[in-house]
């Protein structure tokens, strides 16, 4: 079993082309099957090429309340889980006991964070803390399936860095698989420069792409380009990703922070 860890750091990192540019330019399928590539079979601590990683199984998902606010944290999850069921038609749910959970979501505070930290994942973790405002955790399978995942969020840091909401929603979203911060990836939540709280629309269409039937556990990059593609083409033609920014927004996390 191999485990790899997933931080939430909000680092400021210089682009390389500009907004401008990528912001225009991300509905095309070259565009977005580089994107795939960066996001899902990357990691940002290390250099190397890896497959791919998703869930088979359903998400169970345990909220684990040990500070205050527990139907604030509660209300934002569960919006944010039912937005990733509704794009990525892959089950996700919580469940009341972390005996029913595949999934432990901890909500704590700054000066617990390292303790709770090194008793959930072990202190081989505590490395990975420096600079992260929250952070995540997956186990993947030999098949490359993930079968677990963690988040900690330490709520009082969140809040004081303005990111409550994006860690919610960051977190959550790159334990179905997409590890990586990117900054060659843009409008995205994986973008640390880009000033996204919620799922762009390009963040949508890769949770689409991930969670596409065709997509496998354990497929190497030349093979799910080879998939995508056709796929990418398809959603080019029908429209897919022209309303993508606009489908997005249904999600009901949108209007609480006004869009």
């Amino acid at each position: 079993m191999v485990k790899y860890c997933l931080l939430c750091a909000f680092a400021f990192i210089p682009l390389f082309v500009s907004v401008t540019s990528l912001a225009s330019e991300w509905k095309t399928p070259q565009y977005l099957q580089q994107a795939f590539v960066e996001v899902a079979l990357r990691n940002e601590y290390d250099s190397a090429k890896h497959l791919v990683r998703k869930w088979r199984q359903p998400l169970r998902i345990w909220l684990d309340h040990r500070v205050g606010d527990e139907q604030k944290h509660t209300e934002l999850a569960k919006m944010h889980i039912e937005h990733l069921a509704e794009i990525t038609e892959h089950e996700l749910g919580l469940v009341s006991r972390l005996a029913q959970a595949n999934v432990h979501v901890l909500f704590t505070r700054q000066s617990r964070w390292m303790q709770e930290v090194s008793e959930l994942l072990g202190s081989h973790a505590i490395k990975n803390l420096h600079g992260a405002v929250c952070m995540a955790n997956v186990n993947i399978n030999v098949s490359g399936e993930i079968d677990k995942a963690w988040i900690v969020i330490p709520v009082d840091q969140a809040q004081m860095h303005g990111k409550l909401v994006a860690c919610v929603v960051e977190e959550l979203t790159q334990i179905m698989g997409l590890p990586n911060d990117s900054e060659h990836v843009f409008p995205s939540i994986f973008n640390d420069k880009t000033p996204q709280t919620l799922l762009s629309g390009l963040d949508g269409i890769l949770l689409k792409m991930l969670y596409h039937k065709d997509v496998l556990p354990g497929m190497n990059e030349d093979k799910v380009k080879q998939i995508l593609l056709p796929i990418l083409d398809r959603w080019s033609s029908d429209g897919t990703l022209t309303h993508a920014d606009k489908v997005i927004r249904q999600g009901r996390l949108y209007p609480l922070l006004g869009y």
